[in-house]
């Protein structure tokens, strides 16, 4: 998968979270930023963790 895709969906779920913990909280002004931070770095590392496994892959064929 390449990485514009796992960022945009840590980004979806990143900002669902913060949503979601926002809302609980009172607090969507803090918590909504916060979730999408968290779901861009989760999105980021998802997809350089596919490519080296891709690259294992490829050396072994």
């Amino acid at each position: 998968m390449k990485n514009g895709m796992n960022s945009g969906a840590g980004l979806a779920i990143g900002l669902s979270i913060g949503t979601a913990i926002g809302v609980a909280t009172s607090n969507i002004g803090l918590w909504l930023p916060v979730g999408m931070c968290l779901g861009l770095a989760v999105g980021t590392a998802l997809g350089n963790r596919d490519d080296s496994e891709d690259s294992e892959s490829d050396e072994e064929k």
